[in-house]
């Protein structure tokens, strides 16, 4: 079964999300949470660091992700592990594929129009307001 991951950053006032603008399908134009795949007999916690880095150029030193959910899709042969984290400090981004862009908290992130996931990055964040964001893992 192929791993993805996908990441919830928050800036470090806690009052902005991070997304990308999605330049190709699915889900072309787009917002979503920025992440990847996880490579063969990688840790999905490497592979979180790694696809952050890759994608924003923010890196471990910056935040501390923590593990708080995954969804497994049987009929697609594949899971989304899910990472939470607040910057440490204001960061300079540097894009990869897909323009990012911050987004204030008070946006409908259920709205299927404006972002990717059908509905699943709204209830994400919902999961983070009522139950907090998950495991740290010290690598």
């Amino acid at each position: 079964m192929q791993g993805y991951n996908c990441i919830i950053v928050y800036n470090e006032k806690n009052s902005r999300l991070l997304f990308c603008k999605r330049s190709k399908a699915p889900y072309l134009g787009l917002y979503n949470l920025v992440g990847g795949k996880i490579e063969q007999k990688e840790d999905g916690f490497e592979a979180a660091y790694r696809e952050l880095e890759e994608e924003t150029g923010i890196n471990r030193t910056q935040i501390i992700l923590n593990h708080m959910m995954d969804f497994t899709y049987y009929n697609q042969n594949c899971y989304v592990e899910v990472y939470v984290g607040y910057l440490k400090e204001n960061v300079v981004l540097r894009e990869e594929a897909h323009p990012l862009v911050w987004m204030g908290l008070g946006e409908d992130f259920f709205d299927r129009n404006r972002f990717a996931g059908e509905g699943n990055i709204g209830h994400m964040l919902e999961q983070v307001k009522c139950y907090g964001v998950g495991i740290t893992k010290t690598l």
